[in-house]
């Protein structure tokens, strides 16, 4: 049996099958939550601007998107930030914080329990 989604894009498509594998390997819950926010429409996808990631987030702490980080305010933690995408803007603002891009693909691999990331959206 093969498995599918609805999704064009195949990078999406790989993400959230491998999302499905690593929930069901490591029995960790919030990689199957990640892949259901996913598979949902795009238009529902999060976009999270960098002042709602400084308002949340403690220091040292890792952080995970599924959608967009947008740029819009500013960032005074070092944090790991895991999304799906970022904006050039976000990008700048986080490696200046000291703080980390990653996707969704190498914070599974790093992390493939699942423990201590905060989910925003």
């Amino acid at each position: 049996m093969t498995k599918t989604t609805d999704k064009s894009n195949p990078r999406l498509a790989a993400l959230i099958v491998t999302l499905k594998d690593a929930s069901r390997v490591n029995e960790a819950k919030i990689w199957r939550e990640i892949a259901r926010r996913l598979d949902a429409p795009r238009k529902n996808y999060a976009e999270v601007n960098l002042s709602k990631i400084d308002r949340y987030a403690n220091e040292g702490e890792t952080i995970l998107v599924p959608g967009k980080v947008l740029g819009s305010g500013a960032l005074n933690l070092p944090v790991k930030i895991a999304a799906l995408d970022f904006s050039e803007a976000a990008v700048s603002k986080i490696t200046g914080a000291n703080g980390t891009c990653m996707t969704i693909e190498d914070l599974v691999r790093d992390n493939p329990a699942g423990s201590r990331i905060r989910i925003l959206r």
